[in-house]
């Protein structure tokens, strides 16, 4: 098993699509702090890029690269390993892949810049977005033989969580503005990772003015350390649900 995850990820890490997008996460955190003379706006415009093109860049490339090791994965299953295993060892490799890109991209920028509890926070809700999407990406995979469709099927997972699922919030609470949603809303926040890191990330910035009446029942509830424990579990269940069925359908799959 460590075995197969150490020629995956020595694999993954010799990419040159990982090598240049962890160079381009270099140069926009950089670039973020160099450019802003306060550091509070070099990581909101981080955030955008952890809540955009983190998710993005982790779904597609571990999409496709699924895809294009279907001989490589055909082969390991002809040899005397269980499923699980090679399932599970490939996860660990591109998921190891993911987060050292965003550390060495993003992550030495933040410990830098802004080492207090801010960038630290930033650097571990990033890694967790990584892991989060390349879990989607197992998921997509496992339900879809034909690579377009596959790739199809995560483009559409990043637009939910990254757009559409913002979309269908604000809708809700226009909709409902008579009634007194807001609580119902810390609940719905749960349905999107890509929420609970924005909304985590807000408030240890101290921005949750910026989302109005509920941000301030965000505050009173992901502010508390029930809250910050309760928001990372769900992100774990977001990383552990979507592997675990992909784990189940890959074990009955014939391929």
């Amino acid at each position: 098993m460590n075995r197969i995850i150490k020629i995956v990820l020595l694999d993954i890490l010799k990419n040159k699509i990982v090598v240049s997008y962890t160079i381009i996460l270099a140069l926009l955190s950089w670039g973020s702090f160099g450019l802003e003379d306060n550091s509070a706006k070099g990581l909101l415009t981080i955030l955008n890029v952890i809540l955009f093109t983190v998710p993005l860049v982790s779904i597609l490339f571990s999409t496709i690269y699924l895809y294009n090791s279907a001989e490589f994965i055909e082969l390991l299953l002809s040899q005397p390993l269980k499923r699980k295993k090679i399932w599970i060892s490939l996860f660990a490799g591109l998921s190891i892949a993911m987060v050292t890109a965003f550390f060495l991209g993003a992550g030495i920028p933040l410990l830098i810049n802004a080492p207090g509890i801010v960038g630290f926070m930033m650097l571990l809700v990033g890694c967790l977005i990584s892991v989060v999407f390349v879990s989607l990406a197992f998921l997509s995979c496992i339900y879809a033989r034909d690579k377009a469709k596959g790739i199809g099927v995560a483009i559409m997972f990043w637009l939910y969580f990254a757009i559409l699922f913002d979309a269908v919030v604000l809708f809700l609470l226009f909709q409902f503005s008579e009634y007194p949603i807001e609580k119902a809303m810390v609940g719905v926040t749960a349905l999107s990772p890509i929420d609970l890191a924005r909304i985590q990330i807000l408030l240890h910035l101290d921005q949750s003015a910026m989302m109005g009446y509920t941000g301030a029942i965000f505050k009173d509830f992901f502010g508390t350390t029930i809250g910050l424990i309760l928001s990372f579990l769900l992100l774990l269940l977001w990383i552990g649900i979507p592997f675990f069925i992909s784990l189940k359908k890959f074990n009955k799959k014939d391929l």
